[in-house]
């Protein structure tokens, strides 16, 4: 869908272009933007470089998996479908821990595992369960306490100040994870909603096949 749309935005440009006799601005614009996409990518390299390696350092020196034990009690509330010693909460809270960081790649393998055992406590394996939604919720909203890849943009761009973002990336994640969690609580106890649960529509075999 996204290259079919891409490939319209072009084609309209082109065509636009040439229907008022700008087709040479067009061009020189593309070749513009791909220089400054290229200076961009080249800038990420060197700041993603030194983040990744702090939170590489900070991962193995144990820091990740002290906030993730931080973070247990609150999580046991926000997945009271997730016994506490299942692999599963452990595998969240090491995702949301290297979310919180930064460190969207080093949280991908834990967001997959975290899925993957849910699946496990899932009795019904086309129908996603309330804590698969709320954790995918939480997932895609995810504080951020270090924008990482926002602040190499910026020092490529040569901002004067590329770290003041922080705060506006904090209070925005923040209210846009509140924001998930209370949606995913409420739609989940709405009828049409609930007749789906597959914790409550189980049938007592597959409870005891997954109990």
């Amino acid at each position: 869908m996204l290259n079919h749309i891409w490939l319209g935005l072009i084609v309209i440009a082109v065509v636009v272009g040439a229907a008022t006799g700008n087709i040479q601005q067009v061009t020189r614009q593309a070749f513009d933007s791909a220089e400054t996409a290229v200076k961009i990518a080249l800038g990420l390299i060197s700041i993603m470089t030194l983040w990744l390696g702090i939170m590489k350092i900070a991962e193995q020196a144990g820091f990740i998996r002290l906030l993730a034990r931080a973070l247990a009690p609150v999580m046991r509330r926000l997945f009271p479908e997730v016994p506490p010693e299942h692999p599963a909460m452990g595998a969240m809270l090491l995702n949301i821990a290297a979310n919180w960081l930064g460190l969207s790649n080093a949280a991908t393998p834990f967001g997959l595992k975290a899925m993957e055992e849910l699946q496990q406590l899932n009795p019904q394996k086309d129908t996603a369960t309330n804590a698969m939604v709320m954790f995918l919720g939480i997932n895609t909203a995810s504080i951020t306490l270090i924008p990482s890849t926002i602040i190499g943009i910026r020092v490529s761009l040569q901002s004067n100040n590329p770290f003041e973002i922080i705060g506006t990336t904090i209070f925005a994640s923040c209210c846009a994870t509140i924001t998930a969690i209370i949606m995913a609580k409420l739609l989940g106890r709405l009828p049409a909603y609930r007749k789906d649960d597959p914790q409550l529509t189980a049938t007592p075999s597959a409870e005891g096949r997954h109990g």
